[in-house]
This record gives structure tokens, sequence and C-alpha cells, in this order.
């Protein structure tokens, strides 16, 4: 739910953020016996022993918490992928590299509920946090770009909190440039130049002075 007290200032919340990543797939290893669980959202299971499973995570967590699963974390999230996306990052100074959308939401979860499941996870984090600073700092330099002729910006592979941080200043920015290139900002500009006082002239009368 957007924030009604502030209009212009980011769509979601991180807490709202994190319920939508609640709903990406992770894989699991159940080690308990239990029947499909039929949910609105989908059915999951039949869970037996030592079985991998895909489940929502909101699920996996709830699993997790209780002792019934261990969560396996997503193939992106291992030192190899995330060094290989880092060093990518740094090489390209105007493209970013694809994600999961809410791999930030994702990362901070598991961090939280399944730590000891996340091989190196001390160094995964660290990998993270890397790739979220040069992408911030990329984010930052395409906004700089931006001008009174820019009518469209387009940032590829962004993910769910990088747009959330960024969309509501490229919003105001643009909606401002498209005010002042408006024909009538323009008019009214004009219509204010044309009312600006002419200084007065002494010619005639320095003339008659001079005369005397």
């Amino acid at each position: 739910m957007a924030s009604q007290s502030d209009p212009h200032g980011s769509a979601f919340s991180a807490a709202e953020l994190e319920f939508l990543a609640e709903d990406e797939m992770v894989e699991i290893v159940p080690n308990m016996t239990m029947d499909t669980l039929n949910l609105i959202c989908g059915d999951f299971g039949p869970f037996r022993p030592q079985i991998a499973t895909q489940v929502p995570l909101w699920l996996a967590v709830a699993l997790k918490k209780r002792g019934k699963c261990t969560i396996r974390p997503p193939e992106w999230m291992s030192v190899e992928k995330l060094t290989q996306v880092l060093e990518a990052e740094r090489d390209s100074e105007r493209f970013f590299q694809p994600l999961p959308f809410h791999y930030v939401e994702i990362s901070r979860l598991l961090f939280d509920h399944a730590r000891d499941d996340i091989p190196e996870v001390y160094m995964v984090r660290s990998l993270i946090e890397d790739i979220k600073d040069v992408r911030f700092h990329k984010i930052g330099t395409g906004l700089e770009i931006i001008s009174e002729r820019t009518h469209a910006l387009k940032l590829k592979n962004l993910s769910a909190m990088e747009v959330n941080i960024v969309r509501p200043f490229v919003v105001r920015a643009l909606q401002t440039f498209y005010k002042l290139d408006s024909p009538e900002m323009i008019q009214e500009s004009d219509r204010r130049a044309n009312r600006r006082p002419q200084a007065p002239d002494h010619g005639p009368r320095r003339q008659l002075r001079t005369g005397r």
C-alpha cells in the first residue's frame, strides 16, 4: 500500500516489498511426511523426507521455523555466481546484470531465517551488499543525465527495491520538465516578460535642460 502521508515518497515500504517477495518459489528439503497442502494460491506437496520440492518462500520460512525442513538457497546466491555478477556490474557502466526482481528481499529473508542453510553465508552477504552498492552508484550516474529533453528513462534489469527508490524521483523530475516545457507555461513566461516596466526615458528632459 502506498504511503498516504507523502504522495511523492516510495510506492512501497521495505516491509511491503518483502511481503510481495514471499510469493517467490524456493526449493526445500523436508524432514517430515505430510500430505499435499491445498491452499488458495495453489497445491504444494506431498512432503516426504529428503525429497526436494518447490514451495512459496513464506511457506518455506514457516516450515523452517518449525524445524520441518531445510531451505536450498537459489543458484544465484552461490559465491561463484555472485562473484561473476559483481565483476560484470563493475565492468559495465551503463548496463545492469539480470538478477531476480526481489533478490534483495529474498536474500534478506534467507539471512534472517535460514542462515545455517546458506554455504559461506558471510561471503554471500558481503557480495550481495557490494552488488547493491555498485548498482546504486550506476543508478545515480544514470539519473544525472536527466534533462528537460528527457521524455522517458529506461533502466533495464532493476530490482523491486531499486525501482521503488528511483521511480518517485524520476516521475517528479519528468513532470517538472514537462510542465516547464508546456505551451501554457511558455505563454505565461512571455506575458510576464511583456508586463515588466520599461526604464523611463529621460532624453527629452535632459535636452530641455541643456537648452537653457
